[in-house]
C-alpha cells in the first residue's frame, strides 16, 4: 500500500501573509511538497491569478496535483529542481511573478517513508534522494568517498565536532564489507564519538545524517545557485519568502538577502558611492520569523524553522 504524502506547512500563516497575495498575480512554489501554503495561495487567486508549483519528488507531485485539483487551469505543476524555474516559467510564457515561496525542509513524508533512507531511527537501505531518478545516493557517498572527502561533507555541511573521527571510522568499517543500511550507519557513527559526548545532544547521527542528505541532494549549491535568479524573477514588489531549518542554509539566505539591499562595494571611507550597484529591493524581516510556540508545541518539526522575507524594488 502507498503510503499517504504528508506534511504540515510550516510557518503557513505567516508566510501567506508575508507574500501580501494580489488576486491576479502570478505566484510560484519552488518546493511544492503536499501543496500546503500552495493551497493558501490558490484560494486568495482571483480569474486572472496563476499559481506555478515545482517539486522533485514524484510522491509530492501526485499530492499537490490532488490536493489543487479543485483550481484547476490556475495552476501549472513541474517535476523539477527550483533551480530551473526561470526556464520553466520562460517556457510557459511568464517572465515575472509577484511571489515565491521556498520551504527548505525534508517533507515529513520523506522522512516517514522508511525506505526512502532519510532518518536514522528506523533501519533501511541508505538512499536519501529528494529525486529518485538522480543516481547518486546515500550509500554510494558512504561508500565511495575517500576519507578526506567524507570529513570535508561531515564537518561542512553537518557543522559535526566529531567530522574527522566519524569520517575515519566509516572508511575502517566499509573496509571489512559496504555500508548498506541506515542502522550500520549509526552503529559507525556512535563508535567514532565519545561516550559522554552521546549523552546529551540529541541523537549523534542527526548531523552526519544531515550533512549527507546536504551533499546527496546538492542543497546548498542549488539554493547559492538560485537566488540570484528568483530576486530577478521578481516584479517590483514582488516577495520572496524562504524558510530555512537550519543555520548553514539562514546563514546564505540572510547574507544574500543583506548584500541584495546593499550591494554598493565602495570603501567605508568613501563619501559617496562610485561602484553604481544599486539595491534590489529590502529586507522585509530584519530578525526571520520564528514559528509562534504553539505551532513548535503541535509539529516539532517546525522549531528549527526560520522565514527570511524580500521584497523587490
Amino acid at each position: 500500500m502507498e503510503m499517504e504524502f504528508k506534511h504540515t506547512s510550516v510557518l503557513l500563516e505567516e508566510t501567506i501573509k508575508a507574500l501580501d497575495i494580489k488576486p491576479d498575480g502570478i505566484y510560484l512554489d519552488g518546493t511544492i511538497g503536499g501543496g500546503g501554503h500552495a493551497f493558501e495561495v490558490c484560494r486568495r487567486l482571483g480569474e486572472k491569478g496563476h499559481f506555478y508549483g515545482i517539486d522533485q519528488d514524484e510522491a509530492a507531485i501526485k499530492a499537490a496535483s490532488k490536493r489543487l485539483e479543485e483550481f484547476g487551469e490556475k495552476v501549472t505543476i513541474f517535476r523539477d529542481n527550483y533551480c530551473n524555474a526561470g526556464e520553466l516559467l520562460k517556457e510557459n510564457g511568464v517572465k515575472y511573478v509577484d511571489g515565491i515561496i521556498l520551504d527548505l525542509g525534508v517533507s515529513s513524508y520523506q522522512l516517514d517513508t522508511v525506505e526512502r533512507g532519510f532518518t536514522y531511527k528506523q533501519d533501511t537501505p541508505l538512499d536519501m534522494r529528494m529525486d529518485q531518478r538522480q543516481k547518486l545516493t546515500a550509500r554510494i557517498i558512504v561508500n565511495d568517498y575517500d576519507e578526506q572527502a567524507l570529513y570535508r561533507v561531515i564537518k561542512n555541511y553537518g557543522e559535526e565536532q566529531f567530522a574527522k573521527n566519524i569520517a575515519k571510522h566509516i572508511v575502517q568499517a566499509r573496509e571489512q564489507k559496504p555500508i548498506e543500511t541506515t542502522f550500520e550507519l549509526n552503529e559507525i557513527i556512535k563508535a567514532a564519538i565519545p561516550a559522554k559526548m552521546r549523552a546529551s545532544g540529541g541523537h549523534p547521527s542527526k548531523r552526519t545524517f544531515q550533512a549527507i542528505r546536504i551533499e546527496c541532494n546538492r542543497e546548498l549549491e542549488v539554493l547559492k545557485e538560485s537566488l540570484s535568479s528568483m530576486i530577478h524573477l521578481l516584479n517590483s514588489q514582488g516577495r520572496l519568502c524562504i524558510i530555512t531549518f537550519h543555520s548553514l542554509e539562514d546563514r546564505i539566505v540572510k547574507n544574500f538577502f543583506r548584500e541584495m539591499e546593499n550591494p554598493c562595494t565602495c570603501p567605508p571611507e568613501f563619501p559617496v558611492c562610485v561602484c553604481g550597484k544599486i539595491p534590489y529591493g529590502k529586507v522585509i524581516s530584519r530578525k526571520p520569523i520564528l514559528p509562534s510556540s504553539e505551532e513548535a508545541e503541535a509539529n516539532p518539526r517546525s522549531k528549527s524553522a526560520k522565514l527570511r522575507v524580500f521584497e523587490r524594488i
